[in-house]
């Protein structure tokens, strides 16, 4: 608004020029007055627990939602007593039953219907209409603005004295019996119908900003529940998970999801030396790959599975796993909801790169939300600020992103034995896919959860499961009791996995200063002590020299364990460590179907206050998977042939017994080689034994050179999948 004001005056004033000038600055106006602040957004967990708390914000819902609503009016529970029975020497009975009457505001914007309700997650009125615990009426009031005060609500409180709650949505219960619900009043969800069809982004803007702002978008949503700290919080987090970006427009806050084509920059307003009157520079600046998530989630509500909480993610591939989570209001199919998590990452790390342009004078018009092309750069770059600087129109610009979908008492009382006082704190999660450690036979993936916390008071926290992306979780019952864990302070350097290695040594750094690691004779590594997971590889370790403040140093260590050495080469600092004891590990059986899949798991405990701990990977099924062989040997023969052979390890194994070959483990014994040599076609195999002969026809046949080198790789089949890794060497022969 300032912008218009400002230009306007400055035109009247100074013609042209002045008009130019007062746009400028009115709009660095605007942009203090509507600059991004500090806010807290809505959270999905805002809409599944009813609250009657006063000051408790009412949603705006749009299309169709499933929200809790807020109890607004209510009577104390009725006691109904009922006798029965006595007579002819028969005692009688004295039944009771109870019932409340109360409203429950469900939308501070007018609402069509109300489908489905549920009580305590219980259905209590499907589809039709039909209530499954009893009730004497319900009546919805819809929120219009000519709404009249309900009955019940009146005969309670007097006419003069009830409000028609007129432009809020209200659900009147009616002597609800409660023997359904522990004889208290149920948590209620109801599935609101708002509109008829989905809504469109901007007239959900325009809704909630009462027409100051808008939003040139044709993306729609089936259904949305504006709620939080206030109404422009919501339209940020709107924003913040759907790709729109701010427009310069004088007469109201604009925003669009539109990619424009771009105007270009002339080469001559560029080529300029800087400092030059008149003259014009551009530099591009990039953030660190550190500094931007590798991961986007995105929480969200499926209609299909009764609006539950669902969750998608876009991730990309590499070390660091800076994560941002945003939780959106919404009912998404979850294809849309992937579309936009993967989206709004594309736009994270396309706006990491900006760029400052200096034009001349003349360049004035361009304005912030235009877009533009700089002569030798790829791509659109749109105008993010606009500022003035030695006669020159500076112009900050930020990459577009390609389209996609918190007085004492002398005496001495004595010493009293009491529990101290710790607080609780939060939960840190860890979800491991290990090995078998008890050398049986699994035929389903079978996980580990470890579980602790940084605070000294961290107990325990309740568990839930899911292996469809949130859409549904399962009770794990309670954590294990608290596992000694923490990261790794410095890197670990490759190794080998066949003898101790004695030099190589790694700080890890511990949650609290109790935590405490020990020493290990040779016998007892031997024997399994001192077993923990080092990123993904298993490592035991025979010295652990305290340094303080809960950091140790840990040498004389035996890598790759059960299989793991694949991961010896891929150390980080940072990476998460875990003592592996069975007394802390709570142990998962996933479902054979799980394998492949992903694993979702929440905890809860008494110092998660903001939300539950989540902790999600995929199941890769080390346990049900048999180790790559080893000693992958090869021979020329006398024909020409190459014998290649190898020596399996099994998931029975790991025990050293001299003098017997280690068990098969799985129902048959597979494997599959695959051979590529150096010149010529690669060529696969199965054989039911622990080697092969390549052929001279077959090497002719392949085209290769029989002088030259060929990588053999070869994995095991097991029983329910083949080998984690394979097992790789190249042979010169």
């Amino acid at each position: 608004m300032a912008t218009l004001i400002l230009s306007t005056v400055g035109t009247a004033v100074a013609g042209p020029l002045g008009g130019s000038i007062g746009a400028f600055i009115g709009q660095q106006i605007d942009s203090r007055l509507f600059a991004p602040k500090g806010r807290e957004g809505p959270r999905l967990n805002d809409l599944r627990l009813q609250t009657s708390s006063y000051g408790t914000p009412i949603p705006r819902v749009f299309g169709t939602m499933r929200i809790a609503g807020t109890v607004i009016w209510a009577t104390d529970i009725q006691e109904d007593r009922n006798r029965e029975g006595g007579g002819k020497g028969r005692p009688s009975t004295t039944t009771y039953s109870y019932s409340a009457s109360f409203a429950v505001a469900l939308s501070a914007r007018p609402i069509r219907a109300v489908h489905r309700i549920w009580a305590d997650g219980k259905l209590l009125r499907g589809a039709a209409g039909d209530f499954k615990s009893e009730t004497a009426d319900f009546r919805l009031h819809l929120g219009s603005e000519d709404q009249v005060f309900d009955p019940l609500i009146a005969s309670a409180e007097g006419a003069d004295g009830t409000p028609a709650y007129r432009g809020l949505a209200l659900a009147v219960f009616e002597n609800l019996q409660l023997a359904d619900f522990g004889n208290r009043i149920p948590s209620l969800t109801f599935e609101v119908e708002a509109d008829a069809d989905a809504v469109g982004i901007g007239d959900i803007v325009d809704d909630l900003s009462a027409g100051q702002a808008a939003a040139d978008s044709d993306a729609t949503l089936s259904g949305y529940a504006a709620h939080g700290a206030d109404l422009r919080a919501a339209i940020e987090m709107l924003f913040a998970a759907l790709p729109h970006h701010q427009i310069d427009d004088p007469d109201i806050v604009r925003f669009s999801d539109a990619i424009p084509d771009g105007s270009d920059l002339a080469d001559d307003d560029l080529g300029a030396e800087p400092g030059e009157e008149g003259g014009a520079r551009h530099r591009i600046e990039r953030d660190g790959a550190g500094q931007t998530p590798v991961e986007v989630a995105i929480r969200y509500y499926e209609p299909v599975r009764d609006y539950q909480a669902g969750l998608q993610r876009a991730w990309l591939d590499g070390p660091d796993r800076a994560v941002e989570r945003i939780d959106l209001p919404s009912a998404l199919s979850a294809p849309r909801a992937k579309a936009i998590a993967e989206a709004r990452l594309a736009r994270l790390w396309s706006e990491r790169e900006t760029a400052t342009v200096a034009l001349p004078f003349r360049a004035m018009d361009v304005r912030p939300g235009d877009a533009v092309r700089i002569p030798g750069q790829s791509g659109v770059w749109r105008v993010a600020g606009f500022g003035l600087e030695r006669m020159a129109v500076m112009l900050d610009l930020v990459r577009v992103a390609p389209a996609a979908q918190p007085v004492a008492d002398m005496a001495a009382p004595g010493r009293a034995v009491s529990d101290p006082d710790l607080d609780h704190g939060p939960t840190v999660l860890h979800v491991l896919d290990l090995p078998g450690l008890d050398d049986a036979l699994y035929d389903a993936p079978r996980l580990i959860v470890a579980a602790a916390g940084p605070s000294l008071g961290w107990r325990s926290a309740v568990l839930e499961v899911s292996y469809d992306g949130g859409a549904s979780f399962a009770s794990l019952g309670r954590t294990a009791p608290s596992a000694v864990m923490g990261q790794a302070a410095s890197l670990l350097a490759g190794g080998q996995a066949a003898m101790i290695d004695a030099q190589s040594g790694v700080e890890v750094a511990l949650l609290h200063d109790a935590m405490w690691l020990s020493s290990a004779s040779d016998a007892a590594l031997i024997a399994g002590a001192n077993l923990a997971l080092l990123g993904d590889e298993l490592i035991q370790f025979g010295l652990a020299e305290p340094l303080g403040e809960g950091r140790f140093r840990l040498g004389r260590l035996l890598r790759g364990r059960r299989g793991t050495e694949w991961a010896m080469d891929a150390h980080s600092i940072g990476e998460g460590f875990v003592l592996i004891e069975a007394a802390a590990a709570k142990a998962i059986n996933a479902p054979i179907s799980a394998l492949g899949g992903s694993i979702e798991v929440m905890a809860t405990g008494l110092g998660d206050t903001d939300a539950p701990v989540s902790v999600s990977d995929s199941i890769a099924g080390l346990a049900i998977r048999p180790p790559a062989p080893v000693h992958l040997t090869a021979e020329r023969l006398a024909d020409g042939g190459i014998a290649f052979r190898w020596v399996r390890r099994s998931r029975l194994g790991w025990a050293w017994t001299s003098g017997s070959d280690v068990p098969l483990g799985e129902e048959t014994e597979s494997w599959q080689a695959t051979v590529m040599p150096a010149v010529g076609a690669e060529r696969t195999v199965e054989t039911g034994q622990p080697d092969w002969t390549y052929m001279r026809a077959d090497q002719l046949a392949d085209g290769a050179d029989m002088a030259g080198s060929y990588t053999l790789s070869v994995v095991q089949l097991g029983t329910h999948a083949e080998s984690f890794t394979p097992a790789r060497t190249v042979f010169t022969l």
